[in-house]
């Protein structure tokens, strides 16, 4: 995750100057502010999301085996406070309980990921296959599909089969994409009469560059300058292979979609006069978004990443790129294996062009863009250190999705804001405002037309948040860790995220306003169970323990 931006005194000053610059620089002439009451198209799907080992817990039962997240959360100082997802939101035995919340909400759709080691213990399919594991998502299907939600699944949202890391180094090994595939056909094979929506990777981004060249999410590796490039390089064929794989063996008779979850914040120039800013901000997306986008719309890396990580390669005195190619045949197999586009989307970064040195001792991903990262001190940050709430952003993303990659059909499979809080609050005001602005500029870029299909508020559940543990909360629904049963209490937000369905948009501005004094009203009642819920268990928890005298007995 990308560190809070310190912002020294000079560059507020410019940041200050460019805002009422940077409001000329408005690709649909609508001004950051504006607030546009309509709705959107017929068909539109609402949904929320989760992950099967941010949810799931149960991580030995059943036949499951163990993931690189169970190794690495259990290392003493990888995650803060030294938490596990070991039993999580216990989503595994609660799912029917969180079917009928999504029913409440009137969710179109369902986003979810199935656990490679749940299904295929050690990653390889010969080894073993665990019927268990597949009963339980295929319960979890036929729930969803009783109650009218169209399930999207996610193939591989971080867990790898610790097995796969520990004999072949994970994603650093091509032998990942033979295996990663064949659990992909046999998830088709079991649920794909049923699933029609597919997701090969959940944001690559994370999974190599967090991974493999920071070391802060599992594996925990630090191979900078090279392994988060080889990794995705090996991700994206995988990606190939798997569309591939369904596009010859399964799509005439089970006639679904399959397409790939990428995350990117938008990058705008700081000074949007000076053409390095320009060149640099877009740089930023490039080497995030457009690193696996454009492989799998135009078949290579973006050139811009080509010609960095090569001249600094060069520089480096190395006798080849660290960004590894395609050949000829790789580039056409990979070119256009997305029948639509994920995109997960948070918040922007002010960006600026900086040189950064090419010695071999500095090599990095980070390194090789020659940028720096700079925040709007006035920008809302409720939770998340990264996160902070820019909604003009979202729009900029979309419309450079619909430009660069000639608007293909998206899903946001990704949305949302957390809070960092010690204590309790249900009613989460800053939420129905983060809510109300992104999914507004969505509905602007649908009218600039791009092609948004669906949207996934993030998420459904409060859950364990990768090196954060469970110290930030993105759910719609509190989730009461300190309790053994982890139940679900409803935060303001859900009632607005309701009505937003409901009225498939924003119908005036009067009914909005309504929306959100009810919203905030209906919350307290939650936040009085909670409290209730929690003095029972305090009372409990201190009552003394009284054992019998021997004469007793």
């Amino acid at each position: 995750m990308l560190p809070r931006c310190a912002v020294s005194v000079c560059h507020v000053l410019v940041l200050v100057l460019c805002l009422s610059a940077a409001e000329d620089f408005d690709w649909t002439k609508n001004n950051y502010g504006s607030f546009y009451y309509g709705t959107f198209p017929a068909g539109f799907s609402w949904g929320a999301g989760g992950s099967a080992y941010q949810t799931e817990g149960a991580w030995d039962q059943d036949g499951k085996g163990l993931s690189i997240w169970d190794v690495f959360s259990h290392r003493k100082g990888k995650i803060q406070q030294n938490e596990t997802g070991d039993s999580s939101c216990e989503g595994y035995y609660k799912f029917k309980d969180d079917v009928s919340l999504m029913k409440e909400l009137k969710l179109n759709h369902y986003r979810f990921s199935i656990s490679w080691p749940r299904i295929i213990p050690t990653g390889i399919k010969s080894d073993h296959v665990n019927e268990k594991g597949i009963q339980y998502y295929d319960e979890l299907i036929d729930t969803l599909m009783e109650n009218k939600i169209t399930p999207i699944v996610t193939l591989y949202h971080w867990d790898l089969p610790q097995v796969l890391q520990e004999k072949y180094g994970g994603w650093q090994n091509i032998s990942m994409i033979s295996h990663f595939n064949e659990f992909a056909n046999l998830c088709f094979e079991k649920f794909g009469n049923r699933v029609k929506y597919w997701i090969t990777f959940n944001n690559p981004w994370s999974v190599v560059v967090e991974g493999y060249e920071t070391g802060e999410h599992a594996p925990g590796l630090r191979l900078k300058g090279a392994g988060a490039y080889r990794a995705a390089h090996h991700i994206i064929k995988a990606h190939a292979k798997v569309w591939h794989t369904y596009d010859t063996q399964w799509r005439g008779r089970q006639k679904g979609f399959i397409g790939i979850s990428l995350s990117g914040d938008w990058g705008e120039p700081v000074d949007i006069s000076n053409q390095k800013d320009i060149e640099a901000a877009e740089r930023y997306v490039q080497f995030n978004l457009g690193w696996f986008a454009t492989p799998i719309f135009h078949g290579d890396y973006p050139q811009v990443m080509k010609d960095f990580v090569g001249s600094k390669s060069v520089q480096q005195g190395l006798g080849t790129s660290r960004l590894p190619t395609f050949s000829p045949q790789e580039k056409s197999y990979i070119k256009g294996t997305c029948d639509f586009l994920g995109i997960g989307h948070f918040t922007t970064r002010y960006i600026t062009h900086k040189n950064n040195p090419s010695g071999r001792s500095g090599s990095s991903y980070f390194a090789d863009r020659d940028l720096a990262e700079l925040v709007d001190p006035r920008w809302p940050d409720p939770g998340s250190e990264w996160l902070y709430s820019v909604p003009w952003g979202f729009r900029r993303l979309l419309n450079f999705v619909k430009t660069q990659y000639g608007n293909p059909m998206i899903y946001v499979t990704e949305n949302g804001v957390s809070e960092k809080m010690l204590c309790t609050e249900l009613c989460d005001e800053w939420r129905i405002q983060y809510f109300q602005d992104y999914i507004n500029e969505m509905l602007k870029a649908i009218r600039d037309g791009v092609n948004v299909k669906g949207y996934t508020a993030w998420s459904l559940l409060d859950k364990f948040e990768w090196d954060e543990g469970y110290s930030e909360r993105f759910g719609l629904y509190y989730v009461d860790f300190r309790s053994k049963n982890k139940p679900r209490y409803p935060k303001a937000s859900v009632q607005f995220y309701k009505r937003i369905i409901s009225s498939n948009g924003f119908p005036n501005q009067r009914e909005v306003e309504n929306w959100r004094r009810k919203s905030v009203e209906t919350c307290s009642s939650s936040n009085q169970l909670l409290a209730a819920a929690r003095r029972e268990s305090k009372e409990h928890a201190e009552m003394p323990k009284v054992w019998p005298l021997h004469d007793e007995v």
